[in-house]
């Protein structure tokens, strides 16, 4: 198996359209048309790693973290991600990584750390927008099960966790076929009436040019009617952060004994003192690496705590009392990451070496 077929079966997975702006994830570093020995799953690429991966006889890291973040302007051991670079190249080990794109789906690092945490009712913290669109055509009536399977089988009609979603509409359309025309109904000249049906579908935009493609292919119509409308409603699966509920309120301290038992935790930030069981804990806001910039949405959603990282002394003065902010560590809240790049590898290909890296400690420790 090629590191292409990998590669692009991740891409199918943690769509790369859905990172941030700033961000790099990717097949960052090999030849994809190689071999594929085997994949070595990690949070970060660090020397450890790359040792491991070779002791593997893995030829392909999936990281969560970037390896090649900023740009490279020459390749030199000047310093420890030039030097990473150099000697994954000399020993043919590839690097793919899915980051921002990953944080920014529902069953992500935020999923997967809802789901260790046993929160139940989760949703999007903050829905992605301006990515959702609305197709409308018009199809003759007779021939509009056929079209609507068709924007279907594309993409198009897809509400969260529905599919096949549409709104329908009959009436009459009208035209007049020009010389050199081959229309589908009525004649050359004359004003032609026929029954139609208005059929209307949400799909993502990333999915627009190939839901046009199909639909061209499958309508009856020489010069087929349709609209491309931008929609302002937010794509509820795609998004920052994460929020979600316990089964059962518990009391805070309690709350966050057992979030470090679960996460091997050596040390939690808090922005007050936990020292008794009066405030309870029921609705859980959380966003695995640096996530100060959800406070806002965390206490609005009305979270009684927020699970992140990477807070700033100020950040914690915004709680304000509304919520009980929680610095849970950067590694630690997204530690999970290689799970999910298991899993996904694991079913896809099951007969193809997958590990989980030993090495993989981040680059923080607690004294």
């Amino acid at each position: 198996m090629k590191t292409r077929e990998i590669v692009e079966y991740l891409n199918s997975c943690f769509l790369p359209v859905y990172q941030e702006s700033y961000d790099n994830a990717g097949f960052l570093v090999g030849d994809p048309d190689r071999e594929a020995s085997g994949v070595l799953a990690t949070t970060d690429v660090t020397d450890e790693v790359i040792d491991e991966a070779i002791s593997l006889g893995a030829n392909l890291i999936v990281s969560h973290h970037p390896l090649i973040f900023g740009g490279l302007k020459r390749l030199t051991p000047a310093n420890a991600t030039q030097r990473m670079v150099i000697r994954l190249i000399e020993n043919k080990i590839g690097v793919y990584a899915a980051h921002t794109n990953l944080d920014n789906l529902k069953e992500g690092v935020n999923g997967i750390l809802a789901q260790k945490l046993g929160l139940t009712d989760c949703r999007i913290l903050r829905p992605v927008e301006g990515v959702l669109r609305k197709l409308v055509t018009y199809v003759p009536t007779a021939d509009a099960d056929r079209v609507r399977q068709a924007l279907f089988s594309a993409g198009a009609g897809g509400i969260g966790d529905y599919d096949c979603c549409s709104y329908n509409s009959d009436g009459f359309g009208t035209f007049r076929a020009g010389e050199g025309c081959h229309p589908y109904c009525g004649q050359i000249g004359e004003l032609h009436r026929e029954a139609e049906t208005r059929i209307e579908a949400i799909y993502e935009k990333r999915l627009e040019n190939k839901i046009i493609r199909r639909l061209l292919d499958v309508h009856p119509y020489e010069e087929p009617a349709y609209d491309c409308i931008a929609l302002d409603n937010a794509l509820a699966t795609v998004g920052a952060g994460m929020v979600g509920r316990l089964p059962e309120p518990m009391p805070a301290d309690e709350f966050l004994a057992m979030v470090k038992a679960r996460l091997a935790l050596p040390v939690v930030r808090t922005s007050q003192r936990i020292d008794n069981s009066k405030l309870k804990i029921e609705k859980v806001a959380l966003c695995g690496g640096s996530g100060a910039f959800l406070i806002g949405d965390a206490k609005t959603c009305g979270a009684d705590i927020f699970l992140t990282a990477d807070l700033k002394y100020h950040d914690f003065q915004s709680a304000e009392g509304q919520i009980v902010l929680a610095d849970i560590g950067h590694f630690e809240s997204e530690q999970f990451a290689k799970e999910i790049f298991y899993n996904a590898i694991s079913k896809k290909f099951s007969n193809f070496a997958c590990h989980i890296s030993q090495k993989d400690k981040g680059y923080i420790y607690y004294i």
